[in-house]
């Protein structure tokens, strides 16, 4: 049964984790980062289908630090305004910090191979990108990431795969944004990109305003290749 972890942070105090372990007991893992809505039902949801591949699936409270325990939900208004408010107010280097303490719990797990990767979607995707500059991790996956634009002079440290999932009608990715992401990843022999043509942000959200059923199930199918090539 899927349960909750407390995570010990690096600079003290500690924060909540939804795990979902996989049958065997026994697997590598993934560390799944929230969206800006927090460990809602969507996330929950993607650490449980992980959990059925036969992965140790963690998502750990990103905005603990602001407010423990956010569940919104995108499709209520006041939840969506609440969720760019704490977007604002999100520390993007303590987010990677919390990231790599939930790794090293993740690792640890009672029959854990140590092997694990990251997915992250929208925030999740830009930290899963950070994660695979700034971490250890063994490989990551980034869906419709957000400001990677930012970061691309952190890409010569990226060591282990990544693959990131770029919507080409993204709202929040604009199109100068998406030449600089591609421009700057291009020859990188660690890193794949995947456009979807026509997709607009968050289009593997189920329930979502642009949830795309066939684009979805692409990018899922892919990430979950990449994950069985890459954490065994």
């Amino acid at each position: 049964m899927p349960r909750m972890l407390s995570i010990p942070a690096a600079d003290g105090g500690s924060f909540q984790a939804y795990l979902a372990e996989p049958a065997s007991r026994k697997g590598p893992g993934v560390l799944v980062i929230q969206e800006i809505f927090g460990i809602n039902t969507v996330m929950r949801g993607i650490c449980d289908d992980l959990a059925r591949q036969g992965y140790f699936a963690l998502c750990p409270d990103l905005f603990w630090r602001i407010e423990p325990g956010i569940m919104l939900d995108d499709r209520i208004e006041p939840d969506l305004q609440r969720a760019f408010q704490l977007f604002g107010q999100f520390d993007i280097d303590k987010g990677i910090t919390d990231l790599k303490a939930a790794l090293a719990v993740l690792r640890k797990l009672d029959g854990a191979t140590g092997k694990a990767g990251s997915v992250g979607y929208c925030l999740g995707g830009r930290l899963a990108y950070l994660m695979a500059t700034r971490s250890d991790v063994d490989a990551s996956v980034g869906f419709y990431g957000v400001y990677l634009q930012n970061h691309l002079d952190e890409a010569a440290t990226i060591k282990k795969p990544l693959l990131l999932h770029c919507a080409t009608e993204d709202k929040f990715v604009p199109k100068e944004a998406q030449a600089q992401i591609a421009a700057g990843l291009k020859g990188h022999a660690l890193v794949t990109r995947e456009d979807y043509v026509g997709q607009d942000h968050a289009f593997a959200r189920i329930g979502g305003e642009h949830y795309n059923k066939e684009a979805a199930d692409l990018a899922n199918g892919r990430t979950r290749d990449f994950f069985k090539k890459h954490l065994g």
